[in-house]
């Protein structure tokens, strides 16, 4: 592919750097603060640092305001920043059994230790808008706080056991009802996409990475067309939970764990209805899919529980994935971070003359071959009606 370079375009660059920031801010509003940003506006600065692959909300809200709102951007700006990060150290593997759940449903089982918990949550409301949003102002703040010390008062519990409850799958699990995680290679390190290239078929630790930090509709897209009928993935979900984790890290001296802080996640498991049979001495079982995503990202860690599912039986040869575009991972993997596909994209708005150029040159050629052999068939087609 060719290029040219522009040259006298530095001013016309910095000018239309200059007009971005005009077009924001020429309405005269007072401009958004950051905590506004990170507050108010939670799923996009959820989507932002999931897609970004950095846990950092007032980061994300930043590339949020500097993108204008442009989801895929934010991200790119989030991803660009975390490479410039020095790396301390590895943090200790999480479990969802640890989360202080602020929302916890399960669509396989009714009753399911510890209750459904709806939590916060739209799924229940009619979408319709909601004039008075647009009268909001202190005392809507005051308000909403108001409220929620009243519930918390309210509430019932013993100290230390808010939010946390076992897993349903550990259920399952003891019921032998799930096929058990394909095994890892032995690694020193967890294996890190950041610095080692996706080699085909990847582990599925490596699948989990490039599906969390994919672009959430390219994952529903994908987990949609299995579900619909390109492909036979027929998901249950088993338990979809949304709080807040502790990070932890060993102890450079004593090796102990020590929690460094807190993140707020989301985290899914499906079941497949296609039973998973990989050994005929064993009773056919569910398979899994795991989701996980930084933020309440609901859609996210769905979208991706069905893809790994799909993606693990399909390699097994199992009965849910042989067919369908989301069945093949080289095509999931590779084509679904918004960050790569939207630079790819973008990039064609570069100057591109000389490939330009060169496909005019060849038009050109074979209009003139056209109209060379048009030529001849109607030198032939005379000579025919002359000759009877």
């Amino acid at each position: 592919m060719g290029y040219v370079a522009v040259r006298g375009g530095s001013e016309a660059v910095a000018r239309a750097e200059e007009l971005v920031d005009c077009l924001r801010l020429l309405g005269g509003n007072t401009p958004l603060q950051l905590p506004q940003i990170r507050d108010q506006l939670r799923h996009a600065v959820s989507r932002a640092m999931h897609e970004g692959a950095l846990y950092a909300p007032l980061l994300a809200a930043l590339a949020i305001k500097q993108a204008e709102g442009d989801s895929i951007e934010a991200a790119f700006l989030l991803r660009a920043y975390r490479t410039t990060l020095p790396r301390v150290m590895t943090s200790l593997p999480l479990s969802g059994r640890d989360m202080r759940c602020l929302r916890r449903i399960s669509a396989s089982f009714k009753d399911i230790p510890g209750g459904q918990i709806l939590g916060p949550t739209t799924d229940y409301l009619i979408r319709l808008l909601q004039p008075a949003l647009m009268h909001e102002d202190v005392r809507a703040v005051i308000k909403a706080a108001e409220r929620y010390r009243e519930l918390i008062a309210s509430a019932h519990h013993q100290p230390g056991e808010v939010g946390q409850f076992p897993k349903v799958i550990d259920y399952m699990r003891q019921e032998q009802m799930i096929v058990d995680i394909p095994p890892e290679p032995s690694a020193e390190e967890p294996y890190d996409i950041t610095r080692e290239p996706l080699i085909f078929p990847c582990p599925r630790s490596a699948r989990l990475q490039a599906l969390a930090q994919a672009d959430t509709g390219s994952l529903m897209s994908l987990a949609y067309s299995s579900v619909r009928g390109y492909g036979d993935a027929h998901p249950t979900l088993i338990e979809l939970r949304y709080g807040y984790i502790a990070v932890q890290v060993a102890h450079p001296l004593t090796g102990e764990p020590v929690v460094i802080g807190e993140i707020e996640a989301t985290e899914a498991e499906v079941a497949s209805k296609a039973h998973s049979v990989t050994n005929t001495n064993e009773p056919p079982r569910f398979n899994v899919g795991y989701g996980f995503a930084f933020g309440q990202s609901e859609l996210k860690v769905m979208s991706m529980a069905i893809l790994d599912s799909v993606l693990t039986q399909a390699r097994a040869g199992s009965l849910a994935g042989e067919s369908g575009p989301a069945a093949q991972e080289e095509f999931v993997l590779l084509h679904t971070d918004g960050i790569e596909a939207s630079g790819f994209v973008s990039h064609f708005k570069l100057p591109h003359y000389v490939t330009f150029a060169a496909d005019l040159s060849v038009l050109g050629r074979a209009r003139d071959h056209h109209a060379q052999r048009q030529t001849r068939l109607n030198q032939l087609v005379d000579q025919a009606i002359k000759e009877q």
